[in-house]
């Protein structure tokens, strides 16, 4: 007998990727077969995003795009959008399943045998009622693993969705986290990278602490590499700084939200800091690790931001000198806040100013390259081969290429950093042992 098939696509961050990985194990306990989505399924599981209206966008694209595809398959949608506004969802013709944030690990035991519904059924609730964490990691990839250690916010920023679509923060204790990662070091994956919502604010339904984890996960066999996924500036302790730059295992990469580099529109974005802080915190960072690599993420053209603060921002960005820029032009969200405020910026604007960020981005990034040429580092190679040459990571987040060598896959290889190319890769040699 035919083995029934599903297929996943799934949009925005980290934690949705280890959700969608949990859930498409569950249908394989069933008898599933996991299928790439472009190759037509039984079942389609679509985890959305919700974080822009661009997101929204795409998101309504992609079901219409693998309803069309595949008209007599059983859809069903899941992640923030399908949360926050899952009765516009139930609308769009050939949809069975929404669900929210509260069910969507029981979506296996919902598909109805896989038969199509004549209209939508919706599973979803109040946030407030959303109190239980859902452990989640993803596989299948031979590099790395995306971790899930924490979900929800209870930061309330004034742009923000996503205490609506995830509910409060909360993790699962320590221990259990340890078997999930111990799971995943014995599947032979080298690299796991730390998810969460707002990972530093790790174990407050636990009443352990963020340094807490780290320290257990850092002596879990099989694992060489760990990083951090976004972490609020707030939250990054001097012992949290110490305690990465002397492991062996968590890497020098940090991804640091700021939003803005004026104080101005960090008190009307709600932030719990002020780029004083942020500084000081990156400054904290570069004494005891130089080398690191640090990706920021900028919003752009938020209500009230005027030229003069942005001038403010970007010279404050420029001084600081992160490695990296995630540049968001400000999308306005229902139900928040900053959808309510007055000095809304003109698309244009922001999108000049988005691009202004972006060539002091790029600028940025290559000088991290260029300082870096000569020096000696560790590089997870992948398998994806191109034009005879395979890619990787190093500890810094430094992308680097060499002669593809199918021997190298899913390995850490020391090397030696040659010369930067014009597409922001670095060409290595392999250090002999």
């Amino acid at each position: 007998m035919e083995r029934k098939k599903v297929a996943f696509y799934t949009l925005g961050c980290k934690l949705n990727f280890s959700e969608s990985s949990t859930i498409a194990r569950q249908f394989q306990d069933m008898g599933f077969e996991r299928v790439s989505p472009d190759n037509g399924a039984d079942v389609y599981v679509i985890n959305t995003c919700s974080v822009t209206e661009h997101a929204d966008k795409k998101c309504r694209q992609a079901i219409r795009k693998f309803i069309t595809k595949s008209p007599n398959a059983f859809v069903a949608v899941v992640g923030c959008y399908a949360q926050l506004k899952p009765e516009e969802i139930a609308e769009i013709e050939g949809v069975d399943l929404v669900l929210g944030a509260s069910d969507k690990f029981n979506l296996p035991l919902l598909i109805n045998d896989n038969r199509k519904l004549a209209t939508a059924k919706v599973y979803s609730c109040d946030i407030d009622a959303v109190s239980d964490f859902l452990p989640a990691y993803s596989s299948g990839d031979r590099t790395r693993s995306f971790l899930k250690v924490q979900d929800g916010c209870d930061y309330h920023c004034s742009y923000c969705t996503i205490p609506l679509a995830r509910g409060k923060s909360r993790n699962m204790p320590i221990e259990k986290i340890i078997e999930q990662a111990t799971a995943i070091g014995a599947s032979g994956t080298k690299e796991v990278i730390l998810s969460g919502v707002n990972t530093g604010d790790f174990g407050k339904s636990t009443g352990e602490t963020f340094l807490d984890l780290i320290k257990a996960l850092d002596k879990v066999v099989g694992i060489e590499r760990y990083r951090i996924s976004s972490i609020e500036p707030n939250l990054i302790t001097d012992e949290v700084i110490e305690f990465v730059a002397q492991s062996d295992k968590f890497l020098p990469h940090f991804h640091i939200p700021l939003q803005s580099g004026s104080n101005r529109i960090l008190g009307l974005m709600r932030r719990r800091y002020r780029r004083e802080l942020f500084q000081e915190r990156i400054e904290a960072i570069k004494r005891i690790m130089p080398y690191a690599f640090i990706g920021v993420d900028i919003i752009v053209g938020f209500p009230g931001e005027t030229d003069a603060d942005f001038e403010d921002a970007y010279q404050f960005i420029k001084q600081v000198n992160p490695s990296f820029l995630h540049i968001f032009p400000y999308s306005e969200r229902p139900n928040t806040p900053a959808s309510e405020m007055e000095g809304k910026v003109k698309p244009n604007d922001a999108n000049h100013r988005a691009k202004q960020l972006k060539e002091l981005s790029d600028s940025m990034h290559m000088d991290f390259y260029h300082i870096n040429v000569g020096r000696s580092g560790k590089v997870l190679f992948e398998s994806t081969r191109k034009g005879g040459v395979m890619h990787g990571f190093s500890e810094n987040y430094i992308k680097v290429e060499t002669e593809y060598n199918k021997a190298l896959i899913g390995k850490v290889v020391e090397v030696e950093y040659k010369q930067v190319t014009s597409n922001e890769t670095m060409q290595v040699t392999l250090k002999q042992n």
